[in-house]
C-alpha cells in the first residue's frame, strides 16, 4: 500500500547492517524471538491496541485494521512474518508486515506510545513468566513424590552419613521428607521470583513514559500480569527479574545434583542399597555387566549448566549502565529461558527417577546395624542409666568403639562387659548397664523410634510431619493453580476483545 516502503527502522544510518552482526547478533536473536515470544507479542499488540481505543488515542476504525492484521498474523504463526535479519528483533518484522497489509497511515497507529524497549521488556517477562510457573509444576509433582515415597518408606531402616562416614541411623522415608522440605523452600524461591516477573513493562514507553493518556493499569490486566511495574525507567533498564529467577533456579538445580550424587552412591555395588530402572540406566560399550546411571549423571551435568547459566546473566549484566542496554537487558534472555528449560526438564527427569528406584531394604537396615551409628543412643543410654556426665560417656563409649572395630566386630557385637571394663579402665568403676539396655541402644530401628522430638524420624513424628507438608504441597498448588488462570483468563478476555473490534 501507499506509505509502506517509506516507513522503517533504520533510517538514521546509511549502511545495512555487517553480515557477520546479522550471523552472530540478530540471525539468532530473531530466532529465539520467534519459537519463544511470538504469540505474547501477539497478546502484546491486542492488549495495546485496545488500550489506545478505549482511551481515545487511535480511532476505532484504525486500531480495529491493525487488530485484524495482528490475529491474523497470530494465526498464521511465526512463518507468516517475512524475515531478512537487517534488523535486530521480532518486532521490527511485525511492525513492517502490518505497515505492508495497511499502509503507514494505519498500520503505523498501532506504535503510538510505546518503544520496543517496554514493549520486548514485557513480552520477554510473559515468557519467564511462563518458564517459572512451568517449573514450579514440575517442581511440585516431585515434591508430591517424594512425600509419597518418605511415607511409604518411613520404616526402611538406613545409615545416615555425616563426612561421607556413618553417623546415626535414618530411615529412607526420612532422608526423603528433608529433601522435600529443601524443595519446599526452592518453590518459595522460584514464587518469589514470579512474583517479581509477574509485573508489567508496557508503557513504560523508552525510559519515561509518554505524553499519550495511557492506562497501563488496563494493558497490565488484559495481559494477566498482577501489576504494572510502576516505574519507567526501572521497567525498561533492570532485569533482576531474570537474575533472581536464575539464582532460583540455581540454588534448585545445585540440590538437586546433591540428591542425584547420594543416589548414585546408594546404587553402587559398595552400597548396595538401591537400584535405578533400567529406564533410567545406560550400558556399556565393552563391559557387559554395566549398568550405568545415565538418568542422574545427566541431572549432575544439567545442574552446572543452570549454574552456568546465572554466571552468563552476571556477566551481561556486570559493569553495564543502568540504562536499556542489550548487553543487561536482552542477552540474558538465552541464557536463563535456557535454565528455565532445563529446570523443568530434570525435575520431572528426577520425579520419574524416584517413582522408579527399588530399595533393598535388608542391605540398608544391616549397613546401619553393622556401622555404630547407634553409639550415640549408647552414649546417651549411659548417661540416664548411670548418672555420668555426657562427655565421660562419650569417651566410654569411644573406646568400645575403637576396640570392637580392632578386633573386626560389628556394633551389635557389644555388651554390657565392654561397656564397664571401659569405663574401668578410664574412671575406676564399672557401669553396669543392663544387657537389654544395651542391645536396644544398639538397636537402629529402636534408634530411630526414641527420637521423637520435633523434627525426629520416631514413626508418630514422621506422620506428623508429612500430614503438615501434605497440606503446604497443596496450598502452593493451590496458588499456583490461581495463577494460571488468572493469566488465561486475562489472554481469552484480551483476544476475544480484539476479535470483536476487528470485526
Amino acid at each position: 500500500m501507499s506509505g509502506a516502503a517509506e516507513v522503517g527502522l533504520r533510517e538514521r544510518v546509511k549502511e545495512a547492517p555487517s553480515a557477520l552482526l546479522v550471523e552472530s547478533y540478530y540471525r539468532p536473536a530473531v530466532a529465539r524471538a520467534q519459537a519463544a515470544v511470538f504469540e505474547h507479542e501477539m497478546w502484546a499488540h491486542c492488549a495495546h491496541g485496545l488500550m489506545l481505543e478505549r482511551q481515545g488515542i487511535v480511532g476505532r476504525e484504525a486500531i480495529g485494521a491493525c487488530l485484524r492484521t495482528v490475529l491474523e498474523l497470530a494465526a498464521q504463526g511465526p512463518d507468516g512474518v517475512p524475515v531478512d535479519h537487517r534488523s535486530e528483533d521480532l518486532y521490527s518484522y511485525v511492525e513492517r508486515r502490518i505497515v505492508q497489509v495497511l499502509g503507514a497511515d494505519v498500520g503505523g497507529r498501532l506504535h503510538t506510545g510505546r518503544s520496543r524497549n517496554d514493549l520486548n521488556a514485557t513480552t520477554w517477562r510473559m515468557a519467564l513468566r511462563g518458564d517459572l510457573a512451568a517449573a514450579q509444576r514440575a517442581l511440585l509433582g516431585l515434591r508430591g513424590t517424594l512425600l509419597r515415597l518418605a511415607e511409604e518408606h518411613a520404616a526402611v531402616v538406613m545409615p545416615g552419613y555425616t563426612h561421607a562416614q556413618h553417623a546415626q541411623p535414618v530411615t529412607f522415608g526420612y532422608w526423603l521428607l528433608a529433601a522435600a522440605d529443601v524443595l519446599a523452600r526452592d518453590q518459595v524461591r522460584l514464587a518469589g521470583a514470579l512474583a517479581h516477573a509477574d509485573r508489567c513493562p508496557l508503557g513504560a514507553g523508552a525510559l519515561t513514559t509518554t505524553a499519550f493518556p495511557l492506562d497501563r493499569a488496563l494493558v497490565a490486566d488484559l495481559l494477566g500480569f498482577a501489576a504494572p511495574l510502576e516505574i519507567a525507567y526501572d521497567a525498561v533498564a533492570s532485569r533482576d527479574d531474570g537474575l533472581e529467577a536464575a539464582s532460583a533456579m540455581a540454588v534448585l538445580a545445585s540440590f538437586l545434583s546433591r540428591l542425584a550424587t547420594d543416589l548414585i552412591a546408594w546404587s553402587t555395588w559398595e552400597y548396595g542399597f538401591l537400584e535405578l530402572a533400567d529406564r533410567h540406566s545406560a550400558v556399556s560399550s565393552i563391559m557387559p555387566q554395566k549398568k550405568n546411571p545415565a538418568a542422574l549423571e545427566h541431572v549432575r551435568a544439567a545442574a552446572g549448566m543452570i549454574q552456568g547459566a546465572l554466571t552468563a546473566a552476571l556477566a551481561c549484566t556486570k559493569n553495564t549502565p543502568f540504562a536499556d542496554v542489550g548487553d543487561a537487558v536482552t542477552a540474558v534472555n538465552e541464557p536463563i529461558l535456557d535454565a528455565a528449560l532445563r529446570t523443568r526438564r530434570i525435575l520431572a527427569l528426577l520425579e520419574e527417577v524416584f517413582a522408579g528406584l527399588a530399595l533393598r531394604p535388608e542391605r540398608m537396615a544391616r549397613a546401619a546395624a553393622e556401622g555404630f551409628g547407634s553409639a550415640t543412643e549408647l552414649a546417651d543410654v549411659i548417661v540416664r542409666e548411670s548418672g555420668m556426665s555426657f562427655r565421660m560417656a562419650h569417651n566410654v563409649v569411644a573406646l568400645v568403639v575403637r576396640d570392637a572395630l580392632a578386633a573386626g566386630l560389628p556394633a551389635d557385637a557389644i555388651r554390657s562387659a565392654d561397656l564397664d571394663r571401659a569405663a574401668a579402665a578410664l574412671f575406676g568403676k564399672p557401669l553396669g548397664i543392663a544387657e537389654a539396655a544395651v542391645a536396644q541402644a544398639l538397636d537402629p530401628a529402636a534408634n530411630i523410634r526414641a527420637r521423637s522430638v520435633l523434627g525426629g524420624p520416631a514413626p508418630a513424628e514422621m506422620a506428623r510431619l508429612l500430614a503438615t507438608r501434605r497440606d503446604a504441597l497443596a496450598c502452593d498448588a493451590a496458588r499456583l493453580d490461581g495463577i494460571d488462570r488468572r493469566i488465561a483468563a486475562a489472554r481469552e478476555r484480551c483476544l476475544a476483545e480484539a476479535r470483536t473490534l476487528a470485526g
